[in-house]
C-alpha cells in the first residue's frame, strides 16, 4: 500500500473514532412504534380567522419540537388541516401540542395551542400559518419557540415564548430589529443553542451571548441578548456569516438545514442539521432531493468555527412510511431533541405527512 494511500486510511480511522467521541447517534427506530403521530381527521377548531369550524390535523402531522417537561416529553408538532390547494405548503398549518411518559405512546391535545389569529402577526400567517417549531427553555423556565411564519408569498422564522405551552406572546420576525437590510429577506429554520441540565436543554449563553444557528441553503449564526431580539453574526463585507455549506456528492448535497435546538457538551457544539440530497451529483445511495439528518461538531468557544462534519447521514429515509405522503422523495427531517431517561430522543417529520422518533444511548458530554 503507498504512503498516501495509508495517511488516507489512517485519516478515515481517526474521523471514524473522533466521531464516536462527539456524536449524538447512533440512532434507533423503537420496535413497532412509528409512526408515532398521524393526522386525526376527526380533531375541529373554532378558527378565529375564519369563525368557523376546521378540521385543522385532517392531512398530516409533521415536523415536530419536543421538550421535557414535569417528568414527560411534549411536541409540539405541524398539522395540516384539509383547505387549499392540495401541494405542499398549500393548506393551513396550526402546532398541536402531544405528552409521553415514555417517549413513543403521546396523548394528544383536541385543539392545536398556537395557530394564525387576528393578532399582530395575521398577515404574516395567514393563510399559510406556522410552520416547523424548535423549542428550548430559558433558566426561568420560560419557553422559545422559533417557527416559520407562512402567508403564502413570503416566509420569515419569527419568535414567541409561553410559561405554559398554552398561552403565547409572539414577538414577529426574529431579525425585525437588525436593521433595514433584513426588512425584505426570506429566512427559516432557526436553532437556539442549548445545553443539558437534569433532564431539560436549556438556552446556552456563551461569551455573554444566545446564540442560533439558521437558514436553509446555507446555515448560518445569530445572536441575542433576550432570546427574542436576534442579529445576524455578519463577515467583514456585512454579510451573515456562512458555517455549513453543500457538499457535492453527499447526504447534503443540494444543500443543509438547521435541525433541532444544537447542544452544548463538552466536545462543543453539536448541531443535528438536516440535508438534503441534489438531482444530479448527490449521494447515489440516497434518492434524488431526499432529506436525511446528519451532525457537525462547532467550537464551545467560538460557534463560527467548524471542527468537524460528518460525511454520511445519522438518519436517513428507509422505511416506507418516510417514503410515501406528500413528499415521496423521502424525508427525515429532524426538529425535536430531548435528553430522557438517559436516552437521546429525536423527533422528525416524515416525508412532510407523519411524525417519527428515534433513540441513541448516553453519549459523551451528557453526563
Amino acid at each position: 500500500m503507498s504512503t498516501l494511500r495509508i495517511t488516507a486510511a489512517v485519516l478515515s480511522l481517526a474521523s471514524a473514532c473522533f466521531a464516536a467521541d462527539w456524536t449524538l447517534g447512533p440512532f434507533t427506530r423503537p420496535q413497532g412504534a412509528n409512526p408515532v403521530i398521524s393526522p386525526r381527521p376527526a380533531s375541529v377548531f373554532e378558527c378565529p380567522i375564519r369563525r368557523a369550524p376546521v378540521h385543522w390535523e385532517a392531512l398530516h402531522t409533521f415536523n415536530p419540537a419536543a421538550l421535557v417537561r414535569n417528568g414527560r416529553i411534549y411536541v409540539l408538532y405541524r398539522a395540516e388541516d384539509s383547505s387549499g390547494a392540495m401541494s405542499i405548503g398549500g393548506h393551513t398549518s396550526r402546532l398541536g401540542l402531544a405528552s409521553s411518559t415514555d417517549g413513543i405512546h403521546f396523548d394528544r391535545e383536541p385543539a392545536p395551542v398556537f395557530y394564525p389569529a387576528p393578532d399582530s402577526q395575521r398577515d404574516r400567517e395567514w393563510p399559510g400559518g406556522c410552520e416547523d417549531p424548535r423549542i428550548v427553555e430559558a433558566e426561568d423556565g420560560t419557553y422559545y419557540l422559533t417557527y416559520t411564519q407562512w402567508n403564502g408569498k413570503i416566509w420569515r422564522a419569527a419568535v414567541a415564548s409561553s410559561k405554559d405551552l398554552h398561552a403565547w406572546t409572539k414577538y414577529g420576525p426574529l431579525f425585525a430589529s437588525a436593521g433595514s437590510k433584513y426588512a425584505d429577506f426570506k429566512y427559516k429554520s432557526a436553532g437556539i443553542v442549548c445545553r443539558p441540565e437534569h433532564g431539560r436543554l436549556i438556552a446556552a449563553l456563551i461569551r455573554g451571548a444566545y446564540w442560533m444557528y439558521w437558514g436553509e441553503g446555507t446555515i448560518r449564526l445569530a445572536t441575542s441578548k433576550d432570546l427574542i431580539h436576534w442579529r445576524p453574526v455578519e463577515d467583514h463585507s456585512g454579510n451573515p456569516v456562512a458555517v455549513l455549506k453543500p457538499r457535492p456528492g453527499r447526504f447534503d448535497s443540494d444543500f443543509p438545514e438547521t435541525g433541532p435546538p444544537p447542544v452544548l457538551t463538552s466536545a462543543g457544539i453539536v448541531v443535528l442539521y438536516n440535508g438534503k440530497n441534489a438531482e444530479h451529483a448527490g449521494d447515489p445511495s440516497l434518492e434524488p432531493a431526499a432529506y436525511s439528518a446528519g451532525e457537525a461538531l462547532f467550537s464551545a468557544s467560538d460557534p463560527a468555527h467548524l471542527l468537524a462534519r460528518l460525511d454520511h447521514p445519522v438518519l436517513k429515509p428507509t422505511e416506507p412510511f418516510e417514503k410515501s405522503g406528500q413528499y415521496a422523495a423521502g424525508t427525515t427531517f429532524a426538529e425535536g431533541l430531548v435528553w430522557f431517561r438517559n436516552r437521546w430522543f429525536v423527533y422528525y417529520g416524515c416525508a412532510d405527512s407523519l411524525v417519527g422518533v428515534v433513540s441513541s444511548a448516553a453519549t459523551a458530554g451528557t453526563q
